[in-house]
C-alpha cells in the first residue's frame, strides 16, 4: 500500500516541535518517514517567521529545523493558486496538499477544520488522523 501522505499545518509543526503531544507523534511519523510529510518553500517560510518572531528562535535553530524539513518531507512547489478561504495562509496550506496528491491536511486551524474535505484530501485534527492510523 502507499504511504500516506500528508500536509502537516504549521500549528501541527510548531506544536509538535515546543509541546508534544498528538501533534509530536504525527511530526514523528513523518521525520521517520512513516508517512510522507509534504511542505512547500511558502509553508516553510511561515514556519520560519513563526519560529523566530513568536519563540525567539535564533536564526541557526530555525535553519535547523528547516533543514530537517527539508532532507525529510517532499517539498512541493504548487503550480495552480487557490483563493477560496479568508486567510491567504490557509489557501497556501491547500496548494501545497494539492500539488503533493496528499491523503490529508492535519490541522488545528478552525477555517480548515470547517472545509473537512478539499479535492478528496481530508483536513482533520491531529488527534483525529492518529485514530486513522
Amino acid at each position: 500500500m502507499a504511504r500516506i501522505r500528508a500536509v502537516l499545518d504549521t500549528n501541527v509543526l510548531v506544536s509538535g516541535w515546543l509541546f508534544g503531544g498528538n501533534p509530536r507523534i504525527i511530526l514523528e511519523l513523518a521525520l521517520n518517514g512513516q508517512i510522507e510529510g509534504t511542505t512547500s518553500p511558502q509553508l516553510l517560510s511561515e514556519l520560519s517567521d513563526v519560529l523566530l518572531k513568536k519563540f525567539s528562535f535564533s536564526t541557526a535553530r530555525v535553519r535547523a529545523v528547516e533543514s530537517k524539513l527539508k532532507s525529510r518531507f517532499k517539498v512541493v512547489r504548487p503550480k495552480s493558486s487557490i483563493t477560496i478561504l479568508r486567510d491567504i495562509a490557509d489557501n497556501r496550506v491547500l496548494e501545497a496538499a494539492v500539488a503533493g496528491s496528499c491523503h490529508f491536511i492535519i490541522t488545528g486551524d478552525k477555517e480548515l477544520l470547517a472545509l473537512k474535505k478539499f479535492r478528496k484530501i481530508l483536513i482533520i485534527p491531529p488527534e483525529d488522523f492518529l485514530k486513522k492510523e
